[in-house]
């Protein structure tokens, strides 16, 4: 069994340095963060925090990181933070959510995934990491290539998410961002159908990744589902490059040999069509 935590009784000043918090704060912040919001030093910050969130006034992410309960929440337990919000803490500026997680944002689909994909220039030590019940897909990339980024409020915070083409653009370079090149496959349908539409900036955004296989995954599968101009699938042709690459890498290189794209198509991701 589970035990609730309800938020306590604290002392007069401690309730009044929690509130200070509660103006100065939004979201995730670390012990420096709230020593600077307090004018504490950071040993007695480091205390003061440790006592609100065995209080349940505090919830504790990970070490050295809070965040704030909502004063209206009775069950510390029951209340839990965006986690994006969580996110952009954790792995700062130079990052942004992105792959499934921002297709979701779009609705580019209607599949959910429980974990979010978040895309940083930090180093990072696992590509899967787990704060609060939240499993983060994390990718390392280079700081040129944080671009194609919208900002995005979540409740108090803002939050970088990748725009609808470069969402597509890094799932077409990276198929397991997008859960793999049969959802790929669809969320593409769903872009060029939709609003979103931009092609010669998903082409640009491709260009700017340096990628040229995903020009080809990207011009196979708009040509085999019947999307995009005849000046896009050219810009696709012309971008790729000339060995033979998989389809989707995450899957074993197996399948027939599609000289037009120069790709192993080791994926069944739509009804048989046949290209010379």
């Amino acid at each position: 069994m589970v035990t609730q935590v309800v938020p306590s009784g604290i002392s007069g000043r401690n309730r009044r340095l929690l509130a200070t918090l509660h103006r100065s704060v939004s979201g995730p912040f670390s012990v420096q963060e709230a020593a600077t919001a307090l004018t504490l030093s950071i040993p007695r910050t480091h205390r003061l925090l440790a006592y609100l969130a065995d209080r349940g006034w505090l919830l504790r992410l990970r070490r050295g990181l809070y965040s704030l309960v909502p004063l209206e929440v009775v069950h510390a337990r029951e209340w839990v933070e965006d986690p994006w919000v969580v996110a952009s803490k954790l792995y700062g500026a130079s990052s942004y959510i992105g792959g499934w997680s921002a297709c979701e944002h779009w609705n580019l689909t209607e599949q959910l995934f429980r974990d979010t994909v978040v895309i940083t220039t930090r180093q990072i030590r696992s590509a899967l990491d787990e704060v609060q019940g939240f499993t983060f897909r994390v990718k390392r990339t280079k700081s040129d290539r944080i671009f194609g980024i919208r900002s995005v409020w979540r409740g108090r915070t803002r939050v970088n998410v990748s725009d609808p083409s470069r969402t597509v653009a890094d799932i077409v370079s990276d198929p397991s961002l997008g859960g793999g090149i049969r959802h790929v496959t669809d969320i593409l349908e769903t872009y060029f159908e939709g609003e979103y539409l931009n092609e010669d900036l998903l082409a640009s955004y491709v260009e700017r990744l340096g990628n040229r296989t995903a020009f080809k995954r990207l011009g196979y599968l708009a040509e085999m589902i019947d999307v995009g101009s005849p000046a896009f699938l050219q810009r696709c042709r012309d971008g790729m490059s000339s060995g033979i690459s998989l389809l989707d890498p995450g899957l074993p290189a197996r399948g027939r040999y599609l000289r037009r794209w120069n790709l192993r198509v080791n994926a069944n991701v739509s009804l048989e069509r046949h290209f010379s």
